[in-house]
């Protein structure tokens, strides 16, 4: 799932509801612009979100009034016989990060999933993201069991007016599972604290300003990306869970359990 900037404060009050009217969609299209700085080519146009819903999707969007100010976009996904969510996109308006929004349009989404029988929703983050790495990880909840190489190609994650600094990174990223009805998720919605074990099985530490790096020394950054990918895949391989993120800030590193 692509994610702008995740929040950490208490969101103010915005109405959450269903996106339905080509009008609504197209806020979508133009949010992705602003917040991602895609190029045209990949940006989820009108049709998609309106495909999508047709076929047992949906999109929740936040609005100040009328504007549309955030949304998350669930797609209908399956596995075998099982029916479960997958989040593929979350954008929030930059004037309305870290005020919350992003969380009460993830928790919203969990509800409206079991509302509809789900127990799973899965999405990708780019394991470099320290930022959403804590969102994902400690704020909902959710668990990392498999890596991605290069998932997109060319990653478009980085900031538009940066990226000449950065050519050609490849797309890594991390899956989560966001198992719904967990003990743990259960309590985090209810807004409680429940803490990791004190020791993990291992750890893997990443940069803790991915971004500056990338500007600084892409050469660098990319010896760093394929460093995390080794050190992620062996961890997995050798059977451990990723449950938990450290949130040092001179050594942010992933959490892992047996």
């Amino acid at each position: 799932m692509m994610m702008a900037r995740t929040d950490e404060a208490a969101g103010d009050a915005l109405a959450l509801r269903e996106c339905e009217t080509i009008e609504e969609f197209e806020q979508c299209v133009a949010l992705q612009r602003s917040v991602f700085g895609f190029p045209d080519i990949e940006v989820s146009p009108r049709r998609h979100f309106i495909v999508s819903r047709r076929a047992g999707g949906w999109t929740l969007g936040a609005f100040d009034v009328e504007e549309l100010v955030g949304f998350v976009h669930h797609l209908a996904a399956v596995r075998g016989a099982e029916v479960y969510g997958y989040s593929h996109m979350l954008a929030v308006k930059r004037e309305y990060q870290n005020r919350g929004v992003g969380a009460q349009l993830k928790w919203a989404q969990r509800e409206r999933a079991l509302k509809e029988g789900r127990r799973l929703i899965r999405w990708t983050w780019d394991p470099l993201q320290a930022r959403n790495a804590h969102f994902n990880l400690n704020r909902l909840g959710v668990v990392v069991r498999s890596y991605a190489v290069n998932f997109y190609g060319t990653d478009y994650s980085v900031p538009a007016d940066e990226r000449e600094h950065a050519p050609g990174l490849d797309s890594d990223r991390l899956f989560a599972e966001w198992e719904l009805d967990t003990e743990r998720v259960v309590r985090l919605a209810r807004g409680e604290e429940m803490e990791l074990p004190e020791t993990p099985a291992a750890a893997v530490s990443i940069p803790p300003d991915w971004t500056a790096l990338i500007k600084r020394d892409a050469a660098a950054a990319r010896c760093e990306l394929l460093r995390v990918r080794a050190e992620f895949q062996g961890a997995l391989k050798s059977g451990l869970v990723c449950r938990g993120f450290a949130r040092d800030p001179e050594h942010p590193r992933y959490l892992f359990y047996r």
